[in-house]
């Protein structure tokens, strides 16, 4: 028989590669000894469902859980005091700013009208009098001393209405 050189070649190549893998294998075996040789852990077993008491439904004198609720006198929103905030008139610049980021830098008097001047965030100084509105909950400017500004804000009461708190722009120094 008659065997190509090509096939001859590629049996030394596939004898050599067999060869390579009949090496000792006396480092697999003393990892795998070592792992074996570790203390082992104790696993905590898998903790055990809790069992909830279950609940048959007696409609007897009942209301009907897929009905809509029946509102009593006490669970009523309150009365609509009238409060709310005038939406329709033109905002100031001062009220694009929260009241905590206004800082209240001085008074001046001009006739018998006194001024507070009032320094926004962006570091722009306005002049405000009674009237003027600040803040972000619709606060109005009751009183200006020497040192505060008075001002009435009007916030949500958390009940769909709206109420009415007292706050003050301190003079900073």
């Amino acid at each position: 028989m008659n065997i190509s050189p090509s096939w001859r070649l590629a049996g030394v190549l596939a004898s050599l590669l067999l060869a390579g893998c009949g090496r000792g294998m006396g480092d697999l075996e003393s990892w795998v000894a070592e792992i074996k040789a570790r203390k082992t852990t104790k696993i905590e077993p898998i903790p055990q469902m809790k069992q909830f008491d279950t609940f048959v439904y007696q409609p007897a004198g009942r209301r009907d859980p897929f009905a809509a609720a029946k509102v009593t006198a006490e669970d009523e929103p309150r009365a609509d005091n009238g409060l709310r905030p005038d939406t329709n008139r033109n905002r100031e610049p001062l009220e694009e700013f929260p009241l905590d980021g206004l800082q209240m830098q001085g008074t001046i008097r001009s006739g018998q009208t006194t001024y507070a001047l009032v320094k926004a965030p962006d570091g722009v100084l306005h002049r405000v009098r009674v009237g003027n509105h600040l803040g972000q909950n619709y606060g109005r400017i009751t009183a200006i001393s020497e040192s505060e500004v008075q001002l009435s804000e009007i916030v949500p009461d958390g009940f769909g209405g709206w109420t009415q708190r007292p706050a003050t722009l301190a003079l900073t120094e």
